[in-house]
């Protein structure tokens, strides 16, 4: 991603469902480096939350999903961060872009018991199992369409 056009305030992730499995990327730099995370990223200027989560889900793991609901925000004084689950649409897991070593599809019980998952993404597990938010259909006559619902 180029830096140029990141809107470092507001990031999205991805809790991705596949036969009984979770995908997860070995991360490779920062706070996460050597843990088990969900893909996911800083969004680029103006473009909406579902775009973004799918382009860095992909881009990541070379999996492209469809976001189905949401199922956490991790908030600060200076970002947030929006945790999606998405429905595996193709594609084949593996580290695309050197943010993570390895990409890998994890037992669900295993991702939640296992020392390199950190908690923020086990909640993310599992508030997603429990189905979280889910996106509804919504139509405004407004500026910025198209408009979001998630309740």
């Amino acid at each position: 991603m180029e830096s140029g056009n990141t809107d470092w305030g507001k990031s999205v992730a991805a809790v991705v469902f596949r036969d009984g499995k979770v995908l997860l990327g070995r991360h490779t730099y920062g706070d996460g480096k050597g843990y088990l995370i969900l893909p996911g990223g800083y969004m680029n200027l103006g473009e909406a939350v579902e775009e973004a989560v799918v382009r860095e889900t992909q881009e990541e793991t070379g999996v492209l999903v469809r976001p189905t609901g949401i199922v956490g925000v991790r908030t600060n004084a200076k970002d947030w961060y929006l945790i999606f689950r998405a429905e595996y649409v193709s594609g084949e897991a593996h580290p695309c872009d050197g943010e993570n070593s390895e990409i890998l599809w994890m037992d669900i019980s295993t991702a939640l018991a296992h020392e390199d998952v950190p908690e923020l993404t086990k909640w993310a597990i599992r508030s997603a199992e429990e189905k979280g938010f889910q996106k509804r259909p919504y139509m405004c006559e407004r500026e910025h369409e198209p408009y979001s619902y998630y309740g």
